[in-house]
């Protein structure tokens, strides 16, 4: 399977997940988080992070711009990884689901639009490193579905807090079933 095929459906399948798990929170639940432990996001926190936990992120790896979303903290001059983790209360917050939902909705047009524009070739051969670990050059196809698979992982978190609420979910509501 080539990454033109394997990308779209992969993410396809996330993006659907996260938004689904998205219309499961109520907007007086935005400044919910987790009681227990530290340098927990909030719940409007999580959602904000999700929006941009993929697309973006490929397109900075497709055209080098690291600039960060408007409202996001952190540095993209590829100084470090503790530089780009500002601690949770500082990361900026959705007002609304709507707005996380159009937010998603957006980035994954982004996302999309990186692998139709970018092609096989580019996402096969074209190397790069991430601005946080210039250690470690990977193809653009391989930098996609690292950032798919971190939509993924915060789509499970945002999982879990539905559960930590209380909420009815279980795997089918997991995988957008």
């Amino acid at each position: 399977m080539q990454w033109t095929e394997l990308l779209p459906i992969m993410m396809k399948e996330s993006f659907a997940a996260a938004d689904g798990l998205m219309k499961l929170v109520n907007d007086d639940e935005l400044d919910w988080k987790p009681a227990t432990g530290m340098n927990w996001m909030t719940t409007g926190q999580l959602l904000k992070h999700i929006t941009c936990s993929c697309g973006f992120c490929c397109r900075g790896f497709d055209t080098g711009d690291w600039g960060m979303p408007e409202g996001e903290s952190g540095s993209d001059s590829g100084e470090g990884h503790e530089d780009m983790l500002p601690p949770a209360e500082a990361l900026p917050t959705v007002s609304s689901v709507a707005e996380a939902r159009q937010q998603l909705a957006d980035d994954r047009i982004i996302a999309f639009a990186v692998v139709e524009n970018a092609g096989e070739e580019r996402l096969n051969g074209e190397m790069s490193a991430a601005p946080w670990n210039p250690e470690d050059s990977r193809s653009l196809g391989q930098h996609c579905l690292n950032m798919t698979q971190h939509l993924d992982s915060h789509r499970h978190q945002l999982f879990y807090y539905l559960k930590l609420m209380g909420k009815d979910v279980n795997t089918m509501t997991l995988w957008g079933m």
